[in-house]
C-alpha cells in the first residue's frame, strides 16, 4: 500500500530485541528524498548502497536524534552531498549527546539513581560503544519546522512537533489521505520509550501524553510507524497507549508507597530485563514517571547521601 503514496519502506536490522528500524525511500522532483537511515554499521552500509545504487540522493529526513534513526546520517551525507534536515532540537541533541562532556555527566546521574557501580559501569560503557554508530555527526542545514510543510513521496505533509520521546521528535502528516507518519510517537505493539535523565525536559512523560492528544485530534485513519508494521486507527491505539501509561504510574506510586531509590523501583517496574542496554531505557522510562508524579504532587523526593529517595506523599 505503501507504493502509492510514493514510499518505499527499508527495514534495517538492529542488535537489539527491538531488532529493526523502518526508514523511506522516496523519488523527489531533482533526486530521491530518505527518512531515517539506521546506525552506521556494517550491515546498514551495504544495505543503502545496495537500495541507492544509480540513484542521487537530495535530502536526508532524520526525525529525531536516537542511533537508530540518526547513526548513518554523517557518513551518508559524506557520501551523497545531500541536504540534511532535523528538528532544531534534536540536532542539536544528535551533536552533544555522545560528547565527554555528556557522557561523564552520566556517571553522576547513574549515582543519583542508586544505581550500583558495577551496573552504572557496565551502562556507561553500553551508551559509550554508541559513538562510532552515530558519527561522523552529520551537518543540518535545514530545519524541521513546526506547521511547514514537505513533499514525501506524491504528496505533501504537515510537519508536526510530538516531543516525548525525545524532544525534537517530529511526524507527518497528510490530510488528503488521513495518513501519519508516526516516526517514533506511537508503535502498533509497543509503547515507545519516555526517559528522563535529569536534562532536557523536566516532564517528558507529561510531554509525550500532551502530544499523544496533539495527534489524537487528527483521526488519522492510516499510521506508518518507525518500528512494526502499519495500521489503521490512531486514536485506538493512542488510547491503548495512554492506558498503559497511566497503568504505570499507579504501579509506580504503589511501589514508592515506602521511600525507594530510582533503581530499587525501576527493578519492581521492569523486572524482566534481561540486558544493559534494556536496563538504560527501563531506568530513564523509571525516572519520567517518578517526575511526572512528583510534578503532580503525588510524590517527593529527598537527596540524601548522593542519592535521589522517592515516596508517595
Amino acid at each position: 500500500m505503501l507504493e502509492e503514496f510514493g514510499l518505499k519502506q527499508i527495514t534495517l536490522d538492529l542488535p537489539f530485541r527491538l531488532n529493526h528500524v523502518n526508514c523511506f525511500l522516496m523519488e523527489g522532483e531533482h533526486g530521491w528524498k530518505i527518512i531515517d537511515v539506521g546506525l552506521h554499521n556494517k550491515e546498514t552500509i551495504e544495505r543503502w548502497n545496495k537500495e541507492l545504487k544509480g540513484k542521487e540522493v537530495t535530502d536526508i529526513i532524520i526525525t529525531h536524534y536516537h542511533p537508530d534513526h540518526f547513526g548513518y546520517a554523517g557518513a551518508l551525507q559524506q557520501k551523497t552531498g545531500a541536504t540534511l534536515w532535523m528538528s532544531k532540537t534534536d540536532a542539536d541533541a544528535g551533536v552533544t549527546a555522545w560528547e565527554e562532556e555528556y557522557l561523564n555527566k552520566l556517571t553522576t546521574n547513574y549515582a543519583l539513581a542508586g544505581i550500583p557501580p558495577q551496573v552504572a559501569n557496565e551502562m556507561f560503557k553500553n551508551t559509550d560503544s554508541f559513538i562510532s554508530k552515530v558519527s561522523p555527526y552529520p551537518s543540518v542545514s535545514q530545519y524541521l519546522n513546526e506547521g511547514e510543510f514537505i513533499q514525501i513521496g506524491k504528496y505533501e505533509y504537515e510537519i508536526i512537533f510530538t516531543p516525548g520521546h525525545s524532544d525534537g521528535l517530529v511526524s507527518f502528516y497528510n490530510k488528503e489521505k488521513n495518513i501519519l507518519l508516526s516516526t517514533d510517537h506511537i508503535l502498533p505493539k509497543i509503547t515507545p520509550n519516555i526517559s528522563y535523565w535529569f536534562h532536557g525536559d523536566p516532564n517528558p512523560l507529561k510531554t509525550y501524553l500532551e502530544s499523544l492528544d496533539k495527534i489524537k485530534k487528527l483521526d488519522a485513519d492510516y499510521v506508518i510507524p518507525s518500528h512494526g508494521n502499519a495500521f489503521r486507527g490512531a486514536n485506538d491505539r493512542i488510547e491503548e497507549i495512554k492506558s498503559h501509561h497511566y497503568e504505570r504510574l499507579d504501579k509506580t506510586l504503589e511501589i514508592i508507597n515506602q521511600r525507594k531509590t530510582i533503581y530499587e523501583a525501576c527493578q519492581q517496574l521492569f523486572p524482566k530485563i534481561k540486558n544493559v542496554h534494556e536496563s538504560r531505557f527501563a531506568i530513564g522510562e523509571t525516572i519520567a514517571h517518578l517526575e511526572y508524579l512528583r510534578c503532580q504532587s503525588e510524590c517527593e523526593h529527598e537527596l540524601k547521601e548522593g542519592v535521589y529517595w522517592y515516596v508517595a506523599s
